[in-house]
């Protein structure tokens, strides 16, 4: 049977010591409580960053697509049926689908506005979008849609916000001007008409305030580009795997093409959000800070009170090293209780915002309607040791002065 080192018995004992100790036990109670705070805090906080960066990623890559390639300069592929074929054998590709990206004019009675313009094949568009799902009003059509008579005009989907700023309804015609090309009032920009299919909300305002989606051939007529597109859109089976492919995809293309990562096209925000994930772990950690200096103040006042109980034990030949680990238990103790205090509440006002969704927010302000909150199994981590090494620097002062203390003046201390 394995005996417990003589000086964490000893350490448990001061903690747990009540005569003429009241104060002290307070001190300590309140370090405890401000340790748990703390770690509770942390676990919140980043959960629910956490859980924000999660929906912000599934709806951006989820609408958009995970790797986008194109050509230096933006000059264009027309050749793409090949690019596609070389590479539709890399490891986590499930679908790739041609796509045009330009700017236009789009018109509807009197009203008009810009737009960004994306032209995708009907068939394969939904390999590598989730446009599809998207959809809150019409259907996702974008290829020729029959009109009264022999007519047939070819379909475009909107942006939700888009089409409540211009009116328009399902089934209403509207006109795209390409400005592509246009370098003066005396040339003639190109015009084509469309039908109305349906309209799309992703939650992302700069998506459904700008974006109509359309055909590709469409696309290809009205900005001029014959054959050619502006790029392909690469769908994977693992977003994370997404360097990986891109590395994979510049040995066997090479130069003039290059791939981008979902977030590489996205750099700026998802960056922004790291930062301030790792902003807000440095601020709340301030509060185990000041749970910290409690725990200098109540170690120090255990070593005053103790004083001649350290001479005892240092003339009965307890080493300095060993007085030195009775205060550095004390520390280890406060921080133990208070982060597995921190992590039962932390993980239990989580678990039951995900279960009951107690917070809610306001729909017509956010893309979502409840506080999102995701708990990391490394943020636990990251949590605990750096709480621990916290209240473990802080009892090294107070363990180094007591192990200083000399016997004979320590028994004479009063």
């Amino acid at each position: 049977m394995t005996r417990l080192p003589y000086e964490f018995f000893i350490a448990r004992r001061y903690l747990q010591s009540r005569r003429k100790t009241g104060f002290i036990n307070l001190i300590t109670y309140i370090s405890i409580i401000g340790v748990t705070i703390g770690v509770a805090a942390l676990i919140i906080v980043l959960s629910v960053m956490n859980g924000f960066e999660t929906e912000v990623r599934s709806r951006i890559v989820g609408f958009d697509t995970h790797i986008r390639l194109r050509t230096y300069h933006d000059e264009g592929m027309d050749l793409y049926p090949a690019v596609m074929q070389e590479i539709k054998d890399v490891p986590h590709i499930v679908g790739m689908s041609p796509y045009i990206d330009e700017k236009g004019l789009i018109r509807f009675g009197t009203n008009s506005d810009g737009v960004m313009v994306r032209g995708s094949d009907p068939e394969t568009i939904n390999d590598v979008s989730e446009l599809g799902k998207n959809i809150v009003y019409g259907k996702l059509d974008i290829g020729m849609v029959q009109r009264e008579g022999e007519r047939t005009l070819p379909g475009i989907v909107l942006g939700r916000y888009l089409a409540d700023r211009l009116m328009v309804d399902v089934g209403d015609e509207v006109v795209i001007i390409s400005l592509t090309g246009v370098y003066s009032m005396l040339q003639i920009p190109e015009v084509k008409q469309f039908v109305v299919t349906g309209f799309f909300e992703t939650g992302m305002y700069e998506y459904d305030n700008t974006y109509v989606y359309i055909g590709l051939e469409p696309a290809q007529k009205l900005f001029k580009l014959g054959d050619k597109v502006s790029g392909i859109e690469i769908r994977l089976d693992n977003l994370y795997k997404a360097n990986d492919v891109v590395k994979h995809i510049d040995q066997i293309l090479g130069f003039p093409y290059y791939a981008l990562t979902w977030f590489e096209m996205r750099q700026t925000l998802f960056s922004w959000i790291q930062l301030e994930k790792w902003a807000m772990f440095i601020v709340l950690s301030l509060i185990i800070l000041v749970a910290a200096f409690n725990i200098i103040s109540t170690l120090i006042m255990f070593v005053m009170e103790k004083t001649r109980e350290i001479g005892i034990l240092k003339a009965m030949g307890a080493a300095s090293q060993g007085i030195t680990r009775i205060f550095i238990y004390e520390g280890i103790v406060v921080g133990i209780v208070g982060t597995v205090l921190g992590f039962i509440i932390g993980y239990s006002l989580c678990w039951a915002q995900l279960k009951y969704k107690f917070f809610s927010l306001p729909g017509d302000v956010y893309f979502i309607n409840t506080l999102p909150v995701k708990m990391e199994p490394l943020d636990f981590v990251f949590i605990g040791v750096a709480a621990m090494l916290i209240c473990l620097i802080a009892a090294v002062y107070p363990a180094r002065k007591a192990s200083n203390l000399e016997p004979v003046d320590a028994i004479r201390y009063e």
